[in-house]
């Protein structure tokens, strides 16, 4: 059995108790003994020496979106080099299961490495454990969970059309969530501003979370506003996990847009005023103040039904009819364009040749180049890209995101893919660098530079925190008995590097990551290997293909 002796460092266990100088024994899979620093070096074992750096339970990312990258090479650079040993996917859409009539299987995603191949073997996945089997099949160098999501439930039982679900619709709708828990699923997750997702109503919401609660899951929501209608959201939000008894949690703790802002003290109250009366609630949130998704986003959801917006841009009189609804929104949508103004907002996915010399600017200079309004070049450039565009949209506050960061129920999730930049030394990568960045950004600027909260609080966010929330037993401490998912890092030095110009720059500071006690970072550099397995949640009724259960 490979033993691994980490000697000389600072161990600090995730719980958020004080530092301490340790000594820990890694033993095939789990933390075999910690001790007090200077004893003998058991007999074969390999010596690190960890001196003058911080010995840490893995890092966990609780809103993943690598369902691609893991699927097309398993090794998440991006985020190894962060420290992470956890990845928790599943907002809105999961490649499982199947949606009939669709192109693909990885619609928002895109396909794994571009491989076609994924077409056919995708079609097959009729129940969401199979997209995990599939995983475990490439392998992975992090663990692998996922919540369901709710669109692909939305989409399994009504397609792109709008309206309220018809009682054979939400039967079957209850069925694949049902289906989806007993396969291991953490909960359903929404995201409900974009459709066709976002024509779910309450209603429909809180029958899908029935039987999420059922299997002890959680009800986890990009709510239906983090702009102005922040505070409606949150309402609907907690009325969804009431009525069902799923507990609940926030994705991307936010307010956006400069109107917002001030509601999110009120938001905060709230949600402390619920959890003294004993609700379940928690949120996570990434550390920059843009947030990153579709173009498509500043057009009004209706505008997409049936997934015919192309179509619709192409038919001068509706095409118009869009262009007024985004000019003076009614206040039924999250208009994030007008919200961000057309100088914050940056369309970084645009891959026409003939696109390229926007690179890097945002939309106010690009409809500047083209001689348009705005608006006119956003529905022009959506029309004309094949695909969708991802964006940078400049929307938040840094006074909201240190307040945020001073709750103790807020953890960090990237909202991003563990995207590997390659050897570039620089350049503008088209991403939003919470990416490479979000947990390093944590414990370099927040907590080193700025001192928000002490190192072990700091740790604790992104260990023990998700890892009690998901009930992953045995995952985000340091203790005897617990798997071996460790990261060293230097306090000192640890920091994002990525930028919004240069969205490629991996993070720096963490020099060593072991998965279940293989390493996956050596001296910063990954090792490739893929020791990680799947998780499951609490409702769980199959076992992986090693033959046990590994999430529970």
């Amino acid at each position: 059995m490979n033993q691994t002796w980490i000697r000389g460092g600072t161990l600090i266990d995730g719980t958020g108790a004080p530092a301490r100088q340790a000594d820990l024994l890694i033993q095939g899979d789990k933390i075999a003994r910690i001790s007090a620093p200077g004893g003998d070096v058991p007999e074969g074992a390999e010596v690190v020496d960890a001196s003058g750096l911080v010995v840490a339970p893995g890092f966990i990312d609780v809103m993943s979106h690598s369902v691609s990258n893991l699927l097309a090479d398993g090794l998440s650079v991006g985020k190894v080099t962060q420290g992470v040993t956890t990845e928790i996917m599943g907002e809105g859409w999961t490649p499982a299961p199947a949606v009939a009539g669709e192109a693909h299987a990885f619609p928002v995603h895109g396909l794994p490495g571009g491989d076609e191949r994924w077409i056919e073997r995708a079609k097959g996945w009729t129940r969401f454990g199979d997209w995990l089997a599939a995983q475990e099949g490439v392998g992975a160098a992090v663990n692998f969970g996922s919540f369901l999501g709710a669109t692909t439930v939305r989409m399994v039982g009504k397609g792109h059309a709008a309206g309220e679900a018809t009682p054979q619709e939400l039967d079957e709708m209850r069925r694949v969530t049902r289906e989806a828990m007993e396969d291991g699923a953490y909960g359903v997750a929404s995201a409900l501003i974009y459709p066709p997702g976002s024509y779910a109503s309450t209603d429909e919401l809180v029958a899908i979370c029935e039987e999420v609660a059922a299997a002890q899951g959680i009800y986890i929501t990009h709510m239906r506003s983090e702009g102005e209608g922040i505070l409606e959201g949150f309402a609907e939000a907690l009325e969804i996990s009431t009525r069902s008894g799923a507990r609940l949690h926030l994705y991307h703790l936010k307010a956006a847009g400069q109107p917002a802002w001030p509601k999110m003290a009120t938001l905060i109250e709230r949600i402390n005023a619920e959890k003294a009366v004993g609700k379940d609630i928690y949120a996570d949130m990434y550390l920059y103040t843009a947030g990153g998704t579709g173009l498509a986003a500043s057009c009004p959801p209706w505008a997409s039904e049936d997934n015919l917006l192309k179509e619709r841009l192409r038919d001068p009189e509706t095409r118009a009819k869009i262009r007024a609804a985004m000019l003076a929104p009614d206040g039924t949508w999250e208009p994030l364009g007008g919200l961000a103004g057309p100088q914050g907002v940056y369309p970084v996915g645009l891959s026409l040749p003939e696109h390229a010399g926007y690179r890097g600017r945002s939309l106010a200079e690009i409809a500047s180049q083209r001689g348009q309004d705005w608006i006119d070049t956003v529905l022009d450039l959506i029309e004309a890209e094949p695909e969708g565009i991802g964006t940078l949209y400049h929307l938040m506050s840094e006074a909201n995101i240190q307040s945020q960061l001073k709750e103790p129920w807020v953890m960090l999730g990237s909202d991003a893919a563990g995207d590997d930049p390659g050897d570039q030394e620089g350049g503008f990568a088209g991403g939003h660098p919470r990416a490479l960045g979000n947990f390093t950004r944590l414990l370099g600027h927040y907590v080193r530079d700025l001192g928000l909260m002490d190192l072990e609080e700091g740790v604790r966010r992104i260990t023990s925190l998700p890892a009690e929330h998901l009930r992953l037993i045995g995952r985000g401490v340091l203790r005897e008995g617990a798997f071996a998912d460790v990261v060293i890092f230097d306090p000192r030095t640890i920091q994002d590097k990525a930028t919004y110009t240069e969205s490629n720059k991996l993070s720096v500071g963490v020099r060593d990551v072991w998965v279940n006690g293989v390493q996956t970072l050596k001296a910063s550099k990954h090792t490739g290997a893929l020791p990680g397995v799947r998780l499951y949640g609490p409702g769980a009724r199959v076992r992986s293909a090693a033959g046990r259960r590994t999430g529970a």
